[in-house]
């Protein structure tokens, strides 16, 4: 009797995705469960790949594991193009601005700590950064650029992965999964799919799935989508990432004209509402940033739930015999999803797992032995 290859992984997302899409090119017989493949926080997410600027002191463990998978992005991009289209994968860096006197302390502490970490990273001036960027205000007071740090279009990213998990022969199932066990993906129609592994990569539902993914919990993001109007500014070349009073805001470039801001972040279940404070605290805070965006079309707004972990830190890796975790990612799936498709091959497979993925291994809680 041959071997087993069957893998069945639960979510759509871009982990979901990616994770499929590398399993079925290694030869595994996929099988991907989901209501809306390309949905879900994956659809609203800003699309920024930016471990540098997002590090910060304690996180070391994160910037390792982003800087990785930042490296890897341009070869994941080049392979996915010709079978499933341009994921939209931006070079161009990303700047780091502050508005006020405490933003620019928060923003010392940062250069600070990637430079002891040896990390490239430039300083500018306000007359620097408007040099660079003229569509910035009057009242951003200094900056950093981050060369680095790229951006990808997480729509163009979604429909490329769809693509590419059609052509490389990915099944579909498109019913909920009720809960997961080693072999089996339980289905609210009270079917079952099969399988000699799965993988939970279900964003911040997976901690319905299985109980020991109980530490996965959802973090509400508001975004917004701006176009600019025939006599507005253009949107600005490069992802900007702003303080505003101590407040974040991201400001990241479509090459369609669009604009995408975001920056909230809230601990309250699973409520993807968008609330009218929420609208009015980005607009008012990247207003600061990028004045121009006043004229510009409002286009949506949504909200999406990330994963959250409690570190911060995501978890792949084994929780059981037959079942692998691939969730909380929080503000990173979309930066993490090459290193975490690659790694989750290796364990399917029985290869060697990447150094640098194992901080990101789920027996590091004691709620979650190995």
């Amino acid at each position: 009797m041959g071997v087993d290859r069957s893998v069945a992984v639960v979510g759509g997302g871009v982990i979901g995705l990616s994770c499929a899409w590398a399993l079925a090119d290694a030869g595994r017989r996929v099988t991907l469960v989901d209501p809306d493949p390309g949905r879900g926080a994956s659809w609203v997410a800003g699309g920024m790949l930016a471990p540098v600027t997002e590090s910060w002191p304690g996180e070391e463990d994160a910037l390792e594991l982003g800087t990785a998978a930042l490296a890897a992005w341009p070869d994941f991009a080049a392979r996915l193009t010709p079978v499933g289209g341009d994921p939209g994968l931006r070079l161009d860096g990303t700047l780091a601005v502050a508005v006020d006197s405490a933003d620019v302390g928060t923003q010392d502490l940062l250069a600070g700590h990637l430079a002891a970490l040896g990390r490239e990273v430039r300083r500018l001036t306000a007359r620097e950064l408007r040099a660079i960027e003229p569509g910035l205000g009057r009242g951003v007071r200094s900056g950093l650029h981050v060369p680095g740090d790229l951006a990808v279009d997480n729509r163009a990213l979604l429909a490329s992965l769809h693509n590419a998990c059609r052509r490389s022969g990915v099944r579909f199932v498109t019913t909920a999964a009720r809960s997961v066990r080693g072999g089996a993906v339980d289905l609210a129609d009270e079917s079952t799919v099969e399988c000699s592994v799965v993988v939970i990569a279900a964003g911040a539902r997976s901690g319905r799935l299985h109980p020991r993914m109980s530490l996965v919990r959802p973090v509400k993001g508001e975004i917004l989508r701006l176009r600019s109007r025939p006599g507005a500014l253009p949107v600005p070349t490069r992802t900007i990432r702003a303080h505003v009073e101590s407040r974040p805001v991201y400001l990241v470039p479509r090459t369609t004209g669009e604009l995408v801001l975001g920056a909230t972040q809230l601990d309250v279940g699973f409520d993807e509402t968008v609330t009218a404070g929420g609208v009015r605290d980005l607009l008012r805070d990247a207003e600061q940033v990028l004045p121009g965006i006043a004229e510009y079309e409002l286009v949506e707004t949504a909200a999406g739930l990330r994963a959250g972990s409690p570190d911060n830190l995501p978890l792949i890796g084994w929780i059981e015999p037959g079942v692998l975790a691939a969730s909380g990612h929080h503000r990173n799936g979309l930066l993490l999803a090459p290193i975490t498709a690659a790694a989750v091959v290796s364990l399917v497979t029985g290869s060697e797992v990447a150094d640098v993925v194992r901080a990101a291994d789920p027996a590091r809680f004691p709620e979650v032995p190995r």
